[in-house]
């Protein structure tokens, strides 16, 4: 108990980015708070162009947005908001595994999570709606008997996660995976 109340008291009266509160982004406002980080040592180049393809294979249950889908928005939020232009983020997610239930539409993922809705099925469409590309492995989707049209209407299908990743990478899209 004594820790937290110094640590509260540390945090009322400090002025440290580590206590302040996360931030709505103003690209996807709903999704992927940041926290601001002043006058970092590490710049942030704003002129370059982001290519990256976020490798995504886990859920997180079925009641809240995958945390790796955030994690997308949280970039786009964040850069955005350090003085990267939004056509400079190029970014791509290929989905398999697991979280391909993920991105299905809501009547698919309530039969097969037995809830009424898909809690990403706004997040997807935000991302979507700021050029993110939803690519889906195709062999995850046959392998769990999934067709094309129970998906999120802007996932695309790829033969599988292994040629979408390969392909995106020869196009100099950088790999995160934090599977």
């Amino acid at each position: 108990m004594k820790n937290f109340l110094f640590i509260f008291i540390i945090c009322l009266f400090s002025a440290s980015a580590f206590c302040q509160e996360p931030e709505k982004g103003n690209l996807i406002p709903d999704y992927g708070v940041s926290y601001p980080i002043e006058d970092p040592d590490f710049r942030t180049d704003t002129t370059a162009t982001y290519r990256l393809v976020f490798d995504i294979s886990t859920d997180f249950g079925t009641e809240n947005t995958n945390r790796l889908f955030e994690i997308v928005a949280r970039f786009l939020n964040m850069h955005e908001k350090a003085g990267v232009p939004a056509e400079n983020m190029k970014v791509a997610m290929v989905i398999h595994g697991t979280a391909i239930f993920d991105i299905l539409k809501d009547e698919y993922y309530s039969d097969s999570k037995k809830i009424e809705k898909n809690p990403n099925s706004e997040l997807l469409s935000e991302l979507a709606r700021n050029k993110v590309q939803i690519i889906a492995c195709g062999q995850s989707a046959f392998h769990n008997n999934l067709k094309p049209e129970m998906f999120h209407k802007d996932v695309k299908i790829a033969l599988s996660a292994m040629t979408a990743l390969v392909q995106l990478q020869n196009e100099d899209y950088k790999l995160i995976n934090f599977n």
